[in-house]
């Protein structure tokens, strides 16, 4: 028997919405199992999305994710609240394509490991944060600065482009670091410019004292006092799945954002 599971937004439209589906898919025969689901269906916006995501962050290459947003279009999501029978119909029917997009892995030098959808990023609010940053294990710089984000193409449009990062159109595999408020003057220099690499790269990040500095995943966060290196690159073996019913032009999406 197929099995599914849903993550909605907490707000009204988002319950009614997960009611409805519930009620259609348990007509057709399918079963809500979390543990064992094959389609988690996100209702909700973009942070939804990511939180239902790290949600199964262990069973990434098991399960697909199907969206409906309840506001505007959502990067991770093609269907609004106003489209939910077809939302409906095109899962039904088997209509839907399934699409798989990589994700950052960033590891530290104690062996734990994160996972990051948008962006992993390492940011000091207390204090300088000096760190060496590697690029494929050879030294491109020491910086100085509140902290450093590496984004996916997916991500690009997220807190890396709050932070002055480039857009990056869909479908380049190529990831980006962009700095967070670096120190530039006579005595300390960085690249200052957001960094665009192939998805082949590791950018590897070592300081003597990460200290006050913060691990960010996604939403995720986690205190970096104990660790002295953190490497990320795209993940070898863990992707995000979509399923997707229909073709949103990437540019309208883009233009939703302003």
């Amino acid at each position: 028997m197929p099995s599914y599971t849903i993550v909605a937004r907490p707000d009204d439209l988002s319950k009614e919405l997960k009611f409805q589906t519930e009620q259609v898919l348990k007509a057709h025969g399918y079963e809500e199992n979390e543990a064992s689901c094959d389609t988690v269906f996100v209702i909700g916006g973009d942070g939804t999305f990511l939180y239902a995501v790290h949600q199964f962050i262990d069973r990434l290459n098991e399960v697909k994710f199907f969206g409906i947003h309840t506001g505007t279009f959502g990067f991770y999501t093609d269907y609004r609240d106003t489209d939910f029978d077809e939302f409906i119909r095109i899962f039904l029917s088997g209509e839907c394509t399934d699409y798989a997009y990589p994700i950052l892995e960033g590891k530290t030098d104690n062996g734990e490991a994160f996972y990051g959808v948008n962006e992993i990023r390492i940011e000091n609010a207390a204090r300088t944060q000096a760190m060496d940053v590697y690029i494929n294990n050879r030294m491109l710089e020491q910086y100085r600065g509140t902290g450093m984000c590496v984004s996916t193409q997916l991500g690009s449009t997220a807190y890396n482009r709050s932070l002055g990062g480039a857009v990056i159109a869909e479908g380049l595999p190529v990831i980006e670091m962009t700095e967070m408020s670096g120190i530039h003057h006579n005595k300390y220099h960085s690249l200052k410019s957001p960094l665009i690499l192939s998805d082949q790269c590791s950018i590897t990040f070592v300081s003597d004292n990460f200290a006050g500095a913060l691990l960010g995943a996604d939403s995720e966060v986690f205190p970096m006092d104990k660790i002295r290196k953190l490497t990320i690159r795209v993940s070898k073996d863990k992707c995000v799945r979509m399923l997707k019913g229909r073709k949103v032009d990437y540019f309208d999406r883009l233009q939703a954002l302003f």
